[in-house]
């Protein structure tokens, strides 16, 4: 079995059995109006961390990491928005060291290159991935416009993390499905969280 490494979240890799195989590219996909960043933000506290951001300002960034309450590391966070992002994405991953992890938040706007450059761009993010033995995940916005390339996406990445936010009278609920996992176990039901500070396991009722 792949060399696990953790996520960073330590409620998750318990769920995973310790984390991910080493090498994964990860698709987290989630509503725009979620907590999902919490996510991320927590994912740069297990090693070093390049954090590309494709809409945000660098420094929005930054700013996000600085106030939020968890747990998180001090990536190196790097604007590839505006022209050219895939270019610049590309460059920047190229300089990935050993055992790091990639995030790029998010991910919509190289999808919507035509579908071969985009192939292409993903073939040689799980060669990179692969040979420093490391993570990428892939932050996809599940909005009213999604990218044609995302079924590319899901399909390539190793592992699939698909955030559910429902909306109630009562709360707002946030369950994760892992449909995918690649060299590792599928989630047969939905992780019930609480995100608020942290990412937590939910244990107030049973998952219906």
């Amino acid at each position: 079995m792949a060399r696990r490494l953790s996520t960073g979240i330590n409620v998750l890799d318990r769920e995973l059995e310790g984390g991910l195989p080493a090498g994964s590219i990860v698709l987290l996909s989630a509503e725009p109006a979620s907590q999902s960043e919490l996510f991320l933000y927590e994912l740069t506290a297990a090693r070093p961390t390049l954090y590309l951001t494709t809409v945000r300002s660098d420094q929005a960034v930054v700013d996000g990491i600085e106030r939020t309450n968890t747990r998180t590391g001090d990536p190196n966070v790097r604007d590839v928005g505006g022209d050219a992002p895939l270019d610049k994405a590309n460059r920047l991953i190229g300089t990935l060291p050993e055992g790091a992890t990639l995030i790029i938040d998010v991910v919509d706007s190289l999808e919507r290159y035509d579908r071969a450059r985009f192939r292409r761009f993903l073939n040689e993010l799980q060669t990179v991935m692969v040979n420093t033995g490391g993570l990428a995940i892939l932050h996809g916005l599940n909005g009213v416009d999604v990218p044609d390339n995302r079924d590319v996406t899901a399909h390539v990445a190793d592992v699939v993390f698909d955030l559910r936010t429902t909306i109630t009278n009562a709360e707002i609920e946030n369950r994760l499905v892992v449909p995918k996992f690649r060299g590792g176990k599928a989630l047969a039901e939905p992780i019930k969280l609480r995100l608020a500070e942290s990412v937590n396991i939910d244990t107030s009722r049973d998952i219906a």
